[in-house]
């Protein structure tokens, strides 16, 4: 038992029907998100970036030491500072770092050393990875399960994105150690993601791909 303090859970059931019918209708919306490249320079209401936060901030997490922290960036010399440091990482990934075979399995995707969306694109939210937290009084805590934490809360900030009629690029140049340094953050922190959001351009385009069918990516043991 433990002293800690619980309360009703709030728990509220839907009939099977409505269960199968929000599933699906889930499943119909989510399947339309796409990863875009082409954004739109049209201007994003701060609401909607930090409400989609807040539902991030809901994710699951080891411990709930919640282990990360979002820099929403909307200033035009922080993305253009960042852009810069990107596509220099980019440039030593394609250029020298990344194998021929990987960059045969990019190559159908159209992605290349060059960001623009980076300074395009009205929000560039980055996930940092906390493998520690400090208490009020300066105390220093181990954060658990750090990765895969971090990693649901993503998944919670891109659907959010999307249900809000966003479009969305994660972007993961490596290292990305730059953006502690861009963004003031302390060593201790570790850049997971950037995550590019927005409108998208008018004439934007998205490679032709399938996903896996159900029975490729599950099984079931009834």
């Amino acid at each position: 038992m433990t002293d800690w303090p619980f309360q009703a859970l709030g728990f509220t059931e839907k009939t099977p029907e409505d269960m199968l019918q929000a599933s699906r209708l889930f499943y119909q919306e989510i399947r339309k998100r796409r990863t875009v490249r082409e954004f739109s320079q049209r201007q994003v209401e701060r609401e909607i970036i930090e409400n989609a936060l807040r539902a991030a901030g809901t994710a699951p997490s080891g411990a709930n030491m919640q282990p990360w922290h979002f820099v929403a960036v909307s200033n035009p010399g922080l993305k253009k500072k960042m852009r810069a440091a990107a596509e220099l990482e980019e440039k030593a990934f394609y250029q020298h770092r990344a194998s021929d075979e990987w960059l045969k399995a990019l190559e159908p995707l159209g992605t290349g050393e060059e960001k623009p969306f980076m300074e395009t694109a009205p929000w560039l939210i980055v996930v940092f990875l906390k493998k520690f937290t400090f208490d009020a009084n300066g105390k220093k805590h181990k954060n658990y399960y750090t990765a895969e934490s971090v990693g649901i809360a993503c998944g919670f900030l891109l659907a959010a994105l999307h249900n809000a009629a966003l479009v969305t690029l994660t972007h993961t140049p490596s290292p990305m150690k730059f953006l502690n340094e861009v963004l003031e953050r302390p060593a201790d922190e570790r850049a997971y993601m950037i995550i590019v959001t927005g409108y998208p351009a008018e004439d934007a385009t998205v490679p032709v791909i399938s996903k896996k069918t159900l029975r490729e990516i599950a099984s079931f043991k009834e």
